[in-house]
């Protein structure tokens, strides 16, 4: 039983982790340039059935118009 929620568990966390990268890239390849060079980004993770509401924030540094 831990064994297949401990993957299960590592299944999810990986698929979040390239779906967000993609996400957060598109989003900020987007953004147009004058702003600030830096913008908090945010994850909620909440589990059905539970009072899972675990927040991360973390700034991050867009590119630059030159790449």
């Amino acid at each position: 039983m831990a064994d297949d929620f401990e993957m299960s568990v590592r299944k999810f966390l990986k698929q979040v982790g390239v779906t967000a990268q993609q996400e957060l890239e598109r989003a900020a390849g987007s953004i147009g340039d004058g702003g600030p060079r830096t913008r908090m980004a945010r994850a909620v993770i909440t589990l059905d059935g539970s009072d899972l509401h675990h927040v991360v924030e973390a700034e991050i540094v867009l590119p630059d118009a030159n790449g």
